[in-house]
């Protein structure tokens, strides 16, 4: 196969995967489980172990046939995957407070480092006693790695549903996490470096390499931490965010490769890139500038680790019994490892119980030091299957395991907790305005020293603490939750007050410097331009009124949104007419010369839709001039999906500068005469 070839192959299954992971990733999250589940069955059922090798006209072996060496796809499609892996590790290197992991919390720091060693040892010695080797060999070092990954995503939001994200048990799960995860990072440092060795090596061989990549790791973090701001500044003299960013990431990959060939796994160096510039002031730019690429490479790596595992090898009892012995003991691990030090930490059984029970999630991190150990060889497909069995029953099993030890009555501390937890919501009818202020919120907490952690960005959860304020935050469809305890609900209620005050007042310096009145006049006056039909074919005679009985602004948008429903194109008259109203409330939408386009985006619609009313005396609709309206255009967007919104308002104001026109329109006799002006009229 020649390189075009190659290339094209390539291109094909890249587009193919891009909806695999799509598909599956969504109906995963509808399902109420992680989207990473379903882009690693997505990469399952399209591989070359099920569908991918079915014989196609163009693809005789399919078009993910299986490829030739430890690799079930071609390496080409991997090292997309490879990338994918320093992007995701990159990215959660910026998200990582180190201060918090070094200063937040004893009870964090104890309780992660105990899941984390007992798990790595219960993995390690599960390989021991399964495979028969030493505990020092690669495979079994490596299920030990595996086992340490927590991913508490899910865990994020079943606290915050059950508004426990600010108990004592919510706040050291997730400050555990932290510190989980970097010692996670370590750890496969560790392990990557007795990996090189291979098997029968002596304990001061080991102890030797082990601690060459321990140095070499706190090595490049302590130079990371010392030059973060100097590196940043040199980042940010390419001044457009846009190049600064994707330059940080060209970092992230000048590490890994320098791990790679030290001997470690890229993901090293790309985690430690992101933790150099975690507490720089262009972190969350950064962060921001990678969203789609990291909306687009990482689902590919799940789907690709999918595609490398043999279904017909994990069905095999034996990998089975292996992976269920395996998942075993990465439960108990984490619940012992992190509930016994809880223990010793002031909570009583009940809370040792929630707390290794919400530890117990394996996702991401689990996956990616999986395919490390199959790219190296040290893994075959039968041990990666396990491994994905393994992943798969911990993060399914975690919901109803954390729900259920959640739903015990009675405190899980021993030492009294203040008050109970309270709840604040704030509706803002508008998920954009939502948004923005939830921004604004971590902002500003972040500002007052909060260290302010997004726990699940698909259900748009975060925490945020100092000291002993936690507060849960989440954003919902169109309103902001926040959860804390009753004793700090009046700093909550004030942050978010100070919140609201701050963005009206940006709104006022907008309409100050803006001056909308004087653009309002700008596009009223907009002369007819040259052209055909255009975005104007979408007003039809049956949506047209050339005699229109209302005599308010009201009855007449009225009027115009009960046509359009009679004729079936408003799915919800009331929300329709209500988004309409609130339009007019921000300003009114009358303009000159007799025009007058009341509009909104609203989820009444399915797709855009409009009516034209004429009212030949006219009436007062608040228009720029002081004059009466006597032509009505309505106009409804669906609020959820992009379409030609504004294109089509201003195709109006500018084909109705005409003033033959306009006046022609208005004359007219019937609703099909005025629509053939409309439409054979000039429109942009």
């Amino acid at each position: 196969m020649n390189i075009t070839e190659t290339m094209a192959e390539l291109v094909l299954q890249i587009g193919i995967l891009l909806f695999g992971v799509r598909l599956f990733g969504g109906a995963a999250r509808r399902l109420g489980a992680p989207p990473v589940l379903g882009e690693l069955l997505a990469g399952v059922a399209l591989g070359p172990y099920a569908l991918g090798a079915l014989p196609l006209p163009l693809f005789p072996r399919g078009l993910f046939p299986l490829a030739e060496g430890a690799l079930a796809v071609r390496p080409e499609l991997y090292g997309f995957a490879m990338v994918a892996s320093i992007i995701l590790l990159f990215t959660s290197g910026l998200e990582t407070d180190l201060k918090s992991f070094l200063h937040y919390s004893v009870a964090g720091s104890l309780i992660g480092t105990g899941g984390a060693l007992l798990s790595f040892a219960a993995g390690d010695l599960t390989g021991v006693l399964l495979l028969g080797e030493g505990p020092q060999s690669p495979r079994c070092l490596f299920l030990g790695i595996v086992s340490t990954a927590t991913s508490v995503g899910i865990t994020a939001r079943i606290l915050s549903e059950k508004k426990k994200m600010d108990s004592p048990e919510g706040v050291t799960i997730l400050a555990a996490a932290v510190f989980d995860d970097v010692l996670g990072i370590i750890m496969l440092a560790v392990v990557m470096g007795i990996a090189g060795l291979g098997e029968g090596s002596g304990g001061g061989a080991i102890l030797g390499i082990a601690g060459k990549a321990l140095g070499i790791w706190l090595g490049f973090t302590v130079l990371g931490l010392v030059f973060s701001r100097r590196i940043a500044s040199f980042l940010k003299q390419f001044r457009n965010s846009q190049d600064f960013s994707i330059l940080a990431l060209g970092i992230a990959l000048l590490l890994a490769g320098l791990f790679e060939k030290e001997g470690l796994a890229m993901i090293i160096g790309a985690y430690i890139a992101g933790l150099s510039l975690s507490k720089t002031d262009i972190a969350p730019v950064i962060l921001d500038r990678l969203r789609g690429l990291y909306a687009f490479f990482v689902p590919l790596f799940f789907a690709v680790m999918g595609m490398t595992v043999n279904v017909r090898s994990v069905l095999d009892p034996p990998v089975l019994i292996f992976g269920a012995l395996y998942t075993l003991g990465a439960v108990i691990a984490k619940m012992a490892g992190c509930g016994g030090p809880a223990l010793l930490l002031g909570f009583n059984m009940k809370g040792a119980l929630r707390i290794g029970a919400g530890m117990t999630p394996r996702g991401e991190v689990a996956l990616i030091i999986a395919g490390i150990g199959l790219a190296s060889g040290i893994l075959d497909a039968r041990l990666f299957g396990v491994i994905v069995v393994m992943t798969f029953a911990s993060t399914l099993a975690a919901p109803p395991l954390f729900s259920a030890v959640l739903g015990i009555p009675g405190a899980g501390s021993r030492r009294p907790v203040k008050g109970g937890a309270e709840s604040a919501l704030w509706e803002f009818g508008n998920r954009e305005i939502a948004g923005l202020v939830a921004v604004s919120l971590r902002r500003n907490l972040r500002a007052e020293g909060f260290y302010v952690q997004v726990m699940n960005a698909a259900e748009g959860i975060s925490q945020a603490r100092k000291d002993d304020i936690v507060l849960g935050i989440t954003q919902g469809e169109s309103s902001i939750t926040v959860v804390t305890g009753g004793a700090s609900m009046p700093f909550v209620k004030t942050a978010v007050y100070e919140v609201i005050v701050e963005l009206h007042d940006l709104m006022r310096q907008l309409r100050e410097s803006a001056g909308p009145e004087a653009l309002k006049r700008e596009l009223a006056d907009l002369p007819g331009s040259p052209g055909k039909g255009g975005l104007l074919n979408l007003i039809r005679a049956e949506c047209i009124e050339p005699a229109l009985r209302g005599n308010t602004k009201e009855e007449v948008i009225t009027e115009l949104v009960g046509l359009l429903h009679a004729r079936g194109k408003v799915e919800d008259r009331d929300q329709a007419l209500r988004d309409v109203f609130a339009r007019e409330k921000i300003m009114s939408t009358g303009m000159q010369n007799g025009i007058a386009l009341p509009h909104a985006k609203t989820e009444g619609v399915e797709e855009l839709q409009a009516a034209v009313g004429i009212k030949k005396e006219g009436l007062d609709f608040g228009s720029l001039d002081g004059e009466k309206s006597r032509l009505f255009i309505l106009v409804l967007s669906p609020k959820k999906v992009s379409g030609p919104h504004t294109q089509f308002l201003a195709a109006v104001s500018s084909v109705l500068g005409s003033d033959s026109l306009r006046e022609e329109v208005i004359g007219a006799a019937s609703a099909e005469e005025a629509a053939a002006l409309l439409r054979g009229s000039p429109a942009v």
